[in-house]
């Protein structure tokens, strides 16, 4: 992957990978912040933004918005994560500048017209409705809320209905001025173009955005906990997670090779043992989630009521044998290709290409060759799995459960089963 980075004046980082054999360019805006940069006041203003940028700039209505991109066949979007939030597009390489033009002018002249505003809250308002009502989605928030409680990291992306109808333009704007900065920005293209004429085309239209952020961050602390809520449904999801780790952390590749060949595909312990050997689940698999200063490792599985008392206690099982027996030599083998295939296959899109790029240079301040990366997973042993093991199974669990729980195990029986 050949990259190039030009850094403006106010410290705007512009990273582009060139891929002249193509006729597509992806290119997108990536800012670190999200979530877990609000106050509790104004939890979910993050996401609500990344809505309201596409409803009018000084430039531009709502409708124009969507029809210069689409217009000429082009695709944007946005996202908002716990600590990033993005605006990207891929367009044929004739129009770059123009779907650069559109994606600039989200950040740096948004209107957050009133009329636009009380309409998007009410579809944000759907939508944090739509997550409470699919179980395999809102026990992910709740697992979060219980591993980081009474912390930003802990709070959901959306926000809740009442705090969403409180934001202001006023507000908004205060936050895009405290949050939304050159260094804490990045900008990335790939695909068919020229570095230095996309570096220009940045610079006339980002030249001026700020230079730094003024927001602080808050510790990033996990706890553990519990949370059970019974719901008329057909079954029983469960989550039960550890303390994981930061992105910077040096146990980041064996945990991931541990992550993978514990819970990671068709071949894993858990997928095996779990569903193949005893059938107690549809959806069986493991997850790591990292953040800047702290992180989950977790397992996640949808069974039925009657299943749940089973369930848990194989679960526990297989833990204490991974942390107790060294793993073998072809599950080691077998997780370090599945992830350098993962990684391999994924650059090939030019957009994941994009996301990688920009967050490896939020997070590192460089990218990270592919080589390097290969070296890495290849460096790790048996042993650095098995210590990643240890490591995460010796913190005090995060368990949470959603559905038809009638006569779970509690966290007090959960911690038994786990005891070595």
């Amino acid at each position: 992957m050949q990259i190039q980075q030009t850094t403006l004046e106010n410290g705007l980082r512009i990273i582009t990978s060139e891929r002249p054999q193509t006729e597509t360019v992806s290119l997108g805006i990536w800012v670190n912040t999200g979530a877990a940069y609000e106050t509790e006041d104004i939890n979910g203003i993050s996401h609500f933004i990344e809505h309201m940028v596409f409803k009018g700039t000084k430039k531009r209505n709502s409708l124009q918005i969507s029809e210069e991109i689409e217009n000429v066949g082009g695709q944007n979007n946005a996202y908002t994560s716990r600590e990033f939030t993005a605006f990207y597009a891929k367009m044929l390489k004739n129009d770059v500048e123009l779907s650069l033009d559109v994606i600039a002018d989200f950040i740096m002249s948004p209107l957050f017209p009133e009329d636009e505003m009380v309409k998007e809250k009410e579809v944000v308002v759907q939508e944090i409705k739509q997550t409470f009502d699919t179980p395999d989605d809102i026990i992910f928030d709740y697992f979060q809320e219980k591993a980081f409680p009474n912390q930003p990291l802990g709070r959901a992306i959306l926000g809740s209905a009442q705090k969403v109808r409180s934001f202001s333009a006023d507000i908004m704007h205060k936050y895009m001025q405290s949050n939304y900065a050159a260094e804490n920005t990045v900008v990335v293209a790939v695909g068919n173009l020229k570095h230095e004429t996309f570096v220009n085309m940045v610079k006339s239209r980002m030249d001026s955005y700020r230079a730094k952020k003024t927001f602080t961050v808050e510790p990033q602390i996990y706890q553990g906990g519990f949370y059970a809520e019974k719901r008329d449904i057909e079954q029983a999801h469960v989550v039960l997670g550890f303390k994981g780790i930061e992105y910077s952390n040096l146990q980041y590749y064996p945990v991931s090779i541990f992550s993978t060949l514990f819970g990671g595909g068709m071949s894993s312990r858990l997928f095996q043992e779990i569903r193949e050997k005893r059938g107690l689940v549809y959806t069986v698999y493991c997850f790591t989630n990292s953040h800047t200063g702290n992180g989950l490792y977790g397992i996640y599985a949808g069974t039925s009521g009657s299943e749940l008392n089973k369930l848990l206690p194989v679960v526990a099982d297989e833990i204490k044998k991974v942390v107790q027996e060294k793993v073998s030599p072809k599950e080691l083998d077998r997780a370090k290709v599945q992830l350098k295939a993962s990684m391999l296959m994924a650059l090939e899109s030019s957009s994941a290409t994009a996301e990688v790029i920009a967050r490896q240079m939020l997070l590192y301040n460089r990218v990270i060759p592919t080589q390097e990366i290969i070296d890495r997973v290849d460096a790790v042993s048996l042993e650095d799995v098995q210590k990643a093991a240890q490591m995460l199974f010796s913190t005090r669990p995060t368990y949470t459960l959603l559905g038809d729980i009638a006569g779970y195990p509690d966290y007090e029986k959960l911690q038994k089963y786990l005891q070595f």
